[in-house]
């Protein structure tokens, strides 16, 4: 059974930066990219940055310049890195994985808050 455990959320204030990291259990699985959606209360989930195992990257236009995402292919898992947060940045961070056949798997999610 494949599962993506999340870890890394928390509380920063305004101005400052968490890392997000997520593994997925079965390394022998063949995954095409994963990444990371947000979703804050009363919204929709919303793409954070995605990346593929070509190292090609994909990422929501409001946090462009601030996070960076990154992966290794070996025990599938990726990172995002978070600077510059904003209180309106307050969400439950998601990690998806998306196998070969277009399958998506997600994690339980994470909470981050940005206090002002």
């Amino acid at each position: 059974q494949v599962q993506l455990v999340e870890s890394g959320g928390g509380t920063v204030q305004a101005g400052g930066s968490l890392r997000l990291s997520c593994a997925v259990s079965v390394r022998a699985f063949t995954f095409e990219g994963m990444g990371w959606f947000r979703q804050a209360p009363g919204k929709q989930r919303e793409l954070v940055a995605f990346i593929w195992w070509s190292g090609n990257t994909t990422y929501g236009d409001s946090v462009k310049g601030r996070f960076s995402i990154s992966r290794d292919t070996a025990v599938n898992a990726v990172d995002l890195q978070m600077s510059d947060l904003r209180p309106e940045e307050t969400a439950v961070y998601y990690c998806v994985a998306n196998d070969k056949g277009g399958k998506a798997y997600w994690g339980q999610g994470i909470q981050v808050t940005v206090s002002s």
